[in-house]
């Protein structure tokens, strides 16, 4: 029976939240905490599914019925990319897949796209058919918009190509920085978010003054701009700065809470370059940037504004296979 081993990395959105979602860049890291996913081929022309991470444990459909009926929102990204690959590639063979992850499926870190990622490098090699990088990255950005309808494919670049991500929306740019390292604090505020419900969100709030919105995106656009040329350089005052600039403008789209701005001004206030919202906002993380010297008083005043400290590396590898 063959089998195959394949993980792929969460991601932390550094600069450019909302804003990517219509077209303009963002930057994004992949980190050490990774999702991993084992997928063998069975003799029966079955699909199953064991994801205890999520609570799914014998999940089991045929083939010709995969996609169809009431399907569990944990198993939605694993069957819909089993799916789509299989009506792709003509392909009838059973399969077991079994998910396991290093990080919580509450914090978000991007684990949605991490599957979708790991879910297909899996079958592409257990079928020996070849994608390039960006064939790839289209492939498992179909998924999620044949799930959510939206989003802009950042998370997916991240589990893809791992490291650290100059992105536009849909994979019109997927630019690698040329960094080692990137001392990041994140900071969990114990609130599980909707990406989607926020876009939506957003969307309304500006319903009737689309130009401020316009002019918000277009200002966080130079930010990331300018950051991208600042984390290559290792400026990382300058950094800062630009997150606390970044900050103020995820503040007026209205995806900021006040647990996170506690933690936010906590990390500031004790030394802290800078410290900004990770994500759509509305619970979910936060991230700061410290010297070597605050690290550990600025995690301390993050903790204390009810924060939890989430160990992570960045910069980290993408999808790759574990055997």
């Amino acid at each position: 029976m063959k089998k195959i081993i394949v993980s792929a990395p969460g991601k932390l959105m550094l600069f450019g939240e909302h804003a990517v979602v219509y077209g303009h860049p963002c930057l994004v890291t992949a980190v050490n905490q990774r999702m991993y996913v084992r997928v063998e081929i069975l003799d029966e022309e079955q699909f199953q599914l064991d994801a205890k991470d999520v609570k799914i444990k014998n999940y089991k459909k045929y083939l010709s019925q995969l996609g169809k009926g009431e399907i569990p929102d944990a198993a939605k990204f694993v069957e819909v990319a089993v799916k789509n690959f299989y009506e792709k590639f003509r392909l009838r063979n059973g399969i077991k897949v079994t998910t396991y992850s290093e990080f919580s499926f509450q914090i978000g870190f991007g684990s949605s796209s991490a599957i979708t990622v790991c879910i297909i490098k899996a079958l592409a090699e257990l079928f020996n058919i070849k994608l390039s990088n960006k064939e790839f990255f289209d492939f498992s950005y179909r998924v999620v918009l044949d799930i959510q309808g939206k989003g802009s494919g950042f998370d997916i670049a991240a589990a893809i190509y791992g490291g650290t991500l100059y992105f536009q929306s849909g994979g019109k740019i997927i630019h690698p920085l040329a960094i080692h390292s990137l001392p990041l604090i994140v900071g969990y505020s114990g609130i599980k978010a909707d990406t989607v419900s926020l876009i939506n969100r957003v969307r309304d709030k500006f319903a009737k003054n689309n130009k401020r919105f316009q002019e918000v995106c277009a200002e966080i656009e130079i930010i990331v701009r300018r950051s991208r040329q600042e984390i290559e350089r290792a400026n990382w005052k300058i950094v800062g700065e630009l997150m606390n600039r970044n900050q103020k403008l995820l503040s007026e789209l209205g995806i900021s809470t006040s647990k996170l701005d506690d933690m936010i001004a906590a990390a500031i206030s004790h030394g802290a370059y800078g410290a900004k919202i990770s994500g759509a906002g509305g619970g979910d993380c936060m991230i700061a940037l410290a010297s070597e010297d605050n690290i550990k008083s600025v995690e301390r005043a993050i903790t204390r504004a009810g924060g939890r400290i989430i160990p992570v590396e960045t910069n980290a590898k993408g999808v790759k296979y574990e055997k």
